[in-house]
């Protein structure tokens, strides 16, 4: 029977297979390649080409030339084909949570450097691949050691729009900003800590600038206080109203034109709520917050109402957003509420976790 007819035996592949060797260790690369170039793979001491010898070590002297960088290969900026998915534009496309330090100006003329979370992104057209992320960064580095919190925001969003082709750009930074409050009575103080976001939107060519803050208050339920004094007056037992901590998210545009200093938005929300949480706390504080409390219950549509009302006061904010978080301490829930002024914050849904990110834990 002829060979190619039967299988053919150990011995025979083996003998074929000393034949190819023989045959390929005095061929040239271009006859293996013509014939099979999986014939490497059975050749000792030839290179296999689905394994090629490439060096293990960290070449740290390595210095690219630009012919170097030009030659390699960049898939962001690739051709539209190279899109996977719907060929759709994509509103915000961007970094989150890049921190850097940022000097920040003071109401009182004064500077300050703080550490700021940066989130930025552009908007990208259906049929650009995508951006450079590593541009978004330099541009803040770029930036930020010379100049202070908005022109950092302001010069960013210039190079964002200039280098990434981008029609709208958005940069928001978030940072704890300090500031000292007095004790209610004992004549002490201390650092308050407030979480703030400054935001800088050039959709079309119109920037609006933004400003957010969470205030973080005591509540006093009317109801319990009222229910307490009942119980005491009524029946001579003794009974405390329930009060928690609570937090306003404050979120305002600022007219432009208009200067609107962190403290000012901070200034607005004490005047509005008095019961700011404390820092400094000595027994005649102590005794001084239980009597602001009792003379500023509020639900939280009052609270919501009464920022409001303080937001409206001031001509440097425009449209404007409240949402108010009771953190019960009768219930197992939250009381929340929000409110919205202008067209800018309004919203027929909103974030399933919105609430939740207004605990703060101190």
């Amino acid at each position: 029977m002829p060979l190619d007819e039967r299988d053919p035996t150990q011995s025979e592949a083996e003998a074929a297979l000393d034949t190819l060797r023989a045959w390929a260790n005095r061929a040239s690369d271009e006859d293996i390649s013509a014939l099979d170039p999986r014939l490497r793979r059975l050749i000792p001491g030839l290179p296999d080409p689905a394994y090629p010898d490439l060096s293990a070590t960290y070449p740290a002297d390595f210095a690219p030339d630009e012919a170097y960088k030009r030659s390699m290969p960049d898939l962001q900026n690739g051709p539209a084909s190279l899109i996977r998915g719907a060929r759709a534009p994509i509103q915000h496309v961007g970094i989150s949570n890049f921190r850097l330090p940022v000097r920040f100006r003071n109401r009182e003329g004064g500077d300050t450097t703080l550490q700021a979370s940066v989130t930025g992104t552009v908007s990208l057209d259906a049929d650009k691949k995508g951006i450079n992320m590593s541009r978004i960064m330099r541009s803040f580095y770029q930036h930020a050691e010379k100049l202070f919190s908005v022109k950092v925001i302001e010069a960013a969003l210039d190079d964002y729009k200039a280098d990434l082709e981008s029609f709208d750009a958005r940069i928001q930074m978030r940072f704890s900003f300090p500031m000292k409050v007095d004790s209610l009575r004992s004549g002490l103080s201390g650092w308050q800590y407030y979480d703030i976001a400054l935001e800088l939107v050039d959709q079309g060519g119109v920037r609006r600038q933004f400003l957010h803050l969470d205030y973080v208050y005591s509540s006093t339920c009317p109801c319990s206080l009222e229910l307490s004094e009942h119980a005491r007056s009524g029946r001579g037992q003794l009974a405390t109203p329930h009060s928690q901590r609570s937090v306003a998210r404050i979120s305002v545009e600022v007219v432009a034109g208009q200067v609107l200093w962190f403290e000012d938005l901070i200034d607005l929300c004490r005047r509005a709520v008095p019961t700011e949480t404390q820092v400094m706390v000595k027994r005649e504080d102590e005794q001084a917050f239980a009597e602001l409390n009792a003379a500023n219950p509020i639900f939280v549509e009052d609270a919501a109402r009464l920022f409001c009302e303080a937001m409206r006061s001031d001509s440097r904010i425009g449209d404007f957003r409240v949402v108010a978080s009771h953190q019960e301490s009768l219930h197992s829930h939250d009381a929340v509420s929000v409110l919205t002024q202008g067209p800018t914050f309004q919203s027929e849904s909103l974030d399933p976790k919105l609430f939740s990110t207004l605990i703060h834990v101190g």
